[in-house]
């Protein structure tokens, strides 16, 4: 109102002026005001209104799930916010993201590498790598690291290429033990830094080129021959001097026993020869010698003649005289018949 009072004021002061004006420009003067005045009372009524009702403002939120054993990293505008805990959680869509995981479990790297001995021999060895994201500096362990796999292998390399050419192929077999303490402490003191704990390091195995483990198998192979034929001879020997023995022994019993069989005939023939001469007047010891001779001699044919296996028997070919020594006859079974 007061705005208007002014306009009408100015109206009329302005119409003493405008008096001296052609009337079409006053007219035209009339107009414009009028017009600025309605819309000057306009604008403040729209003013008035939006000053005294209320703004509001509205937020949309994503829901996202993180497992058991995992953090989740929240990054708000590409800065990091916060760790998200196992469960149920909430981003503010378009300002928020969920910019990756983390797990907590243990995780294991196999890492294959050859390199050569010291004895020139090219090795396929395996290690694995057992490991875990420490949980208070698990925003190392996602920021401080691009590809934390890559490097720790890369860590791997380095350390075995240095210590195994220090061995030999068959110090090397028995080095494992230490190769992977030296592994895990190298890698224990590089990757605590950067939020991952070494759990273990295990060389779980050692693979030669495969003539070099056919020389090793053939080498082991001889060794084992060796050994199976010394002991082999060893057992013959034992076996030939036991035997031998055996047959000393077999042949000392049986002279004792012939000496005996003989001490015995000697005894007989004495007491027979004593008797005889005794008994027959007339006869001397060579006649008894005579006929103890002949009679051993039909028991040696007896003997002869009975015996299965028996193909030849020497017979008299007629009386001997005194000056012809006794002939023999060969048959191919026994026969007494005389030859003429």
């Amino acid at each position: 109102v007061k705005y208007a009072v002014d306009s009408v004021r100015e109206d009329r002061q302005g119409s003493e002026e405008g008096r001296k004006l052609p009337r079409f420009i006053q007219s035209t003067l009339r107009r414009d005001k009028h017009q600025q005045f309605h819309r000057t009372v306009t604008l403040k009524r729209n003013t008035r209104k939006s000053s005294n009702s209320k703004s509001y403002s509205i937020m949309v939120f994503c829901p996202f799930t993180i497992s058991t054993a995992e953090t989740g990293v929240i990054e708000r505008f590409g800065k990091f916010n916060r760790l998200a805990k196992p469960g149920l959680g909430f981003l503010i869509c378009g300002a928020e993201e969920l910019a990756g995981r983390l797990s907590f479990r243990v995780q294991q790297l196999d890492v294959r590498l050859e390199t050569k001995t010291m004895d020139n021999v090219f090795v396929t060895a395996v290690v694995s790598i057992q490991f875990q994201v420490l949980e208070e500096k698990a925003w190392n362990a996602f920021y401080a690291l691009t590809d934390p796999r890559r490097q720790i292998t890369a860590h791997v390399y380095d350390v075995l290429r240095a210590e195994i050419p220090n061995l030999e192929l068959d110090a090397l077999f028995e080095a494992k033990e230490e190769l992977a303490q030296t592994v895990k402490a190298a890698l224990a003191q590089t990757m605590t830094q950067y939020g991952y704990q070494i759990m273990q390091a295990l060389i779980t195995d050692l693979d030669p080129d495969q003539r070099v483990k056919n020389a090793m198998n053939e080498i082991n192979s001889s060794k084992r021959l060796k050994f199976a034929v010394a002991e082999r001879a060893e057992g013959e020997k034992i076996l030939k001097v036991k035997s031998a023995e055996a047959e000393a022994e077999a042949k000392y019993l049986s002279g004792v026993g012939v000496a005996k069989q003989r001490k015995a005939i000697v005894d007989g023939l004495k007491s027979s020869i004593v008797d005889f001469t005794d008994g027959v007047k007339g006869s001397t010891s060579k006649d008894t010698l005579d006929l103890l001779l002949l009679t051993q001699y039909f028991d040696c044919i007896k003997d002869v003649g009975s015996d299965r296996k028996c193909k030849t028997t020497f017979v008299p070919a007629s009386k001997p005289r005194s000056s012809e020594p006794m002939s023999t006859t060969s048959t191919s079974r026994w026969s007494s018949t005389p030859s003429r």
